[in-house]
């Protein structure tokens, strides 16, 4: 066998764990050296970070073209107070630029032939239409993403020696493997990593967690409920028996208490994306999810005007990476609808916090005239106890004039409820909470599914538009 030549890049070599260490503290350290310091040394953090994250921008022809069209040119960034003046951008330009520079797009730093020197990582949206989005992560990127997860669970309450059951999808996107590196890596915890229903069927789940006695589920609000439903329903075990003591989540607009009270445990709030990995996380408190601000700036904007919005109001996430350098995001819109908490937590930490995910403004749609929220269906369903949490929206024209109508259907949570006055009593409230009507349906458990996906896939369909 002839010798092998090429130069192989091995990962601890890629990295000074320790460095990176101390400029984004893991836990236990991050409370003391992040969580709780001034205002004043978060900013002086972000001031420096930023125009490092800009100068590497320059250096990137997605950031160069974009920046040039509005006429700026290297060195017009001076600091923070500048930051507005960066044009935002969204999914659409971020496809734009693969099918400009296929496979991978110019809007990344570094490609597959850096390889050669670094160890990278591939992971990918989880795009609904066409090929997903993929991104490369360098070595240092990739860990400070998990330190950032690591911090998240910390918040969440997870010590060394517990065990984690990992529900989300394992595979191209980050759910199931970015959790898992940040488990491993930074908690002490031990990550159980089932995946999905279509990984792991949901009764072997029950089975593992019982028997390998999990203490601390992750996964997506309708898994959540899932399990717990299949345990005792069809198992005849009842979750509080399984001794859960903590589960992260990321919630949106789902009824927290529905899912703590099926599992006598708390529910944690998250939010991460894959273009920024974990930016926020609620601590204890369970009132507002903390601001990874030493990584992440946050801004909230007017959905129609761009304008930055003050604390309290609701808007579009723009999101803005303060360590990414393989791929920074620069004033990405990630078209999130949230809010900044004005106050401050009672935890003591000094981290703004942004309120729960209210929607998405790209998964809105304009029935009849009006403006309508798949996650604010959600709300409405998961306050009734006469649903088990699940529903579908279904749009589409009908009749001769071409109406447009919506069709919610909403699953039962026991096969003897009064399906009519169900329907009846959902219709009525819907069109208080949504201001138009919608046609409503009273459906068997598990009907839904062949539409959403939720005892198979962490990526939920909740809207389906046949118009």
């Amino acid at each position: 066998m002839a010798a092998y030549e090429g130069n192989v890049p091995w990962l601890f070599r890629a990295l000074d764990y320790e460095a990176l260490a101390r400029e984004f503290p893991p836990p236990p350290n991050y409370f003391g050296e992040v969580f709780r310091v001034s205002r004043d040394e978060i900013r002086a953090r972000q001031e420096q970070r930023f125009l490092q994250t800009v100068r590497r921008g320059w250096e990137i022809p997605f950031f160069r073209r974009h920046w040039g069209a509005v006429g700026l040119e290297p060195g017009d960034i001076r600091g923070l107070d500048d930051l507005t003046r960066l044009p935002p951008y969204t999914v659409k330009e971020l496809r734009e630029s693969i099918e400009r520079a296929p496979p991978f797009g110019d809007f990344m730093g570094i490609s597959p032939s850096d390889g050669a020197r670094m160890p990278l990582v591939l992971q990918t949206s989880g795009g609904t239409t066409g090929l997903p989005r993929p991104m490369l992560y360098a070595p240092r990127d990739r860990e400070t993403m998990a330190i950032l997860g690591g911090r998240r669970f910390a918040l969440h309450g997870v010590q060394p020696g517990d065990r984690m059951m990992v529900t989300y999808s394992l595979g191209l996107g980050n759910g199931g493997m970015a959790p898992r590196e940040a488990i491993w890596r930074y908690t002490g915890a031990i990550p159980v990593m089932t995946g999905s229903g279509a990984s792991t069927p949901t009764r072997r789940q029950i089975e593992i967690a019982k028997a390998w006695k999990v203490n601390v589920i992750l996964g997506f609000p309708s898994y959540l409920r899932h399990l717990a439903i299949v345990a005792k329903e069809e198992m005849g075990i009842d979750p509080h028996s399984l001794g859960i003591r903590t589960l992260g989540s990321h919630l949106g607009q789902e009824d927290r208490k529905r899912i703590e009270d099926l599992w006598n445990a708390p529910c944690h709030d998250s939010y991460g994306t894959h273009e920024s990995g974990m930016m926020a996380a609620e601590c204890g408190e369970r009132a507002g999810m903390h601001i990874q601000e030493d990584a992440v700036i946050l801004e909230i904007a007017d959905t129609e005007t761009g304008e930055v919005l003050p604390e309290g109001k609701k808007g579009a996430v723009y999101i803005t990476t303060l360590y990414r350098w393989g791929a920074p995001q620069i004033r990405f819109n990630i078209n999130d609808i949230s809010r900044i908490i004005p106050e401050r937590c009672p935890c003591g930490g000094t981290l703004r916090r942004l309120d729960r995910i209210f929607g998405r403004n790209d998964t809105m749609v304009k029935l009849r005239g009006v403006n309508v929220f798949p996650e604010a269906v959600g709300a409405v369903v998961v306050a009734d106890a006469r649903s088990n949490g699940e529903y579908v929206c279904i749009v589409e024209r009908t009749g001769a004039e071409d109406r447009e109508e919506m069709t919610v259907q909403i699953e039962v949570a026991d096969a003897a409820t009064d399906r009519a006055a169900m329907q009846r009593d959902f219709a009525q409230r819907f069109k208080e909470v949504l201001g138009v009507r919608v046609v409503v349906q009273a459906v068997d458990r598990g009907a839904t599914d062949r539409y959403t996906g939720t005892s198979t896939s962490s990526k939920i369909k909740r809207l389906i538009d046949r118009r």
